[in-house]
């Protein structure tokens, strides 16, 4: 049976994905988006031409959630400010808050209005990254590895009863402000809800920098050849994240919105866990074999706000409530996304801003 199907920020690299996807499977998709960042026109179109319809809004402005018509059975709430480092300087401060909290508390009020089911994507970033920093590591030739274990982690990674209490950015802390605002939510007015902390996200159509997307941000700038550094904790590259493939979350949010009339919040981890985990030295050497291209690598030895020294998701949880678990490996995301640049090439050097 079709669903309806209601994703905010569906002008994005998550959101765009995933509506193609669910449209694909015959879902009648909308797509709600201010379309206020760099490529989202052109996402825009993508969607359009798959088949979506679009209704430009900001979420932040509740009468424009309005003018999205019709009956919903869900909304994937895929809308927020990804960069970890917006508002670290103060300058972007209101907007993270308006944006990530106000906007997603925006979103819950339109479903309970119509009784719409919600998926939140969340981050890993809920998790406090000084107590992550704090943890034991043992410094090898390419990488950090976690050499303790403490309440929340375990020999798969950080589990979703990781400590909270810590500082994690601000987007981060707007994040989990508006996951404990949906469980109330989903509580109190009996609105099924689905919480998914994300980890880094990658693949095909993803606009990548350096503070979100670092992964496509370094193959992009393999194949373009532009010079990368190593930035934080002694500018080595050895620091480690899991990448998750944008289909294999596809693949998790389609198993659970069959079951989602179960679920009053709940949080379940979603990451590419410890088979797709990488440090950025290890990054490099996997594009450099899968490109052919060496780029110079500078080194800043300093850490930035809320640098994280390691971080693996464990997804055991989410892996047997749903049956699912991530299939792709860091270097296939990092071939997928080498593929798509190369079909793509007069399109990525507009959207890179590659020199011709």
């Amino acid at each position: 049976m079709a669903r309806s199907i209601l994703i905010t920020g569906g002008c994005g690299f998550v959101g765009s994905n995933i509506a193609i996807a669910f449209r694909t499977r015959g879902d009648r998709v909308t797509c709600f988006d201010n379309l206020s960042r760099p490529g989202s026109g052109l996402l825009c179109r993508r969607v359009q031409e798959h088949g979506c319809a679009f209704v430009r809004g900001d979420i932040r402005a509740p009468d424009d959630l309005k003018k999205c018509k019709g009956d919903f059975s869900l909304l994937i709430d895929a809308s927020a400010e990804p960069s970890v480092l917006a508002g670290s300087d103060g300058r972007d401060a209101l907007y993270v808050v308006h944006n990530n909290l106000t906007g997603s508390v925006n979103c819950f009020e339109w479903c309970r209005k119509r009784s719409v089911a919600v998926i939140f994507l969340s981050t890993s970033r809920v998790y406090p990254y000084d107590r992550i920093n704090a943890l034991r590591y043992d410094e090898l030739p390419r990488l950090f590895r976690l050499a303790s274990r403490s309440k929340g982690v375990s020999g798969s990674g950080i589990r979703p009863d990781f400590p909270l209490d810590g500082y994690r950015s601000l987007y981060g802390a707007t994040k989990l402000a508006a996951e404990f605002i949906l469980r109330e939510y989903s509580m109190n007015y009996n609105i099924p809800a689905v919480i998914d902390r994300c980890g880094v996200i990658a693949g095909p159509w993803q606009l990548g920098r350096a503070d979100q997307g670092v992964f496509t941000h370094w193959m992009v700038s393999h194949y373009f050849r532009r010079r990368l550094a190593y930035i934080g904790f002694g500018g080595t590259g050895k620091q480690v994240r899991d990448i998750l493939h944008i289909d294999d979350l596809i693949c998790l949010i389609d198993a659970q919105i069959k079951v989602i009339h179960k679920y009053r919040g709940e949080v379940f981890n979603a990451g590419g866990g410890a088979r797709a985990a990488l440090s950025l030295r290890q990054a490099t050497e996997l594009c450099r074999s899968i490109t052919g291209n060496t780029v110079p690598i500078g080194s800043v030895r300093r850490n930035r706000p809320a640098d994280i020294k390691w971080y693996i998701t464990d997804n055991r949880q989410t892996e047997q409530e749903f049956a699912w678990h991530p299939r792709r490996e860091a270097e296939q995301t990092l071939v997928d996304i080498y593929g798509w640049l190369k079909s793509n090439h007069a399109l990525a050097q507009r959207l890179f801003r590659v020199n011709l």
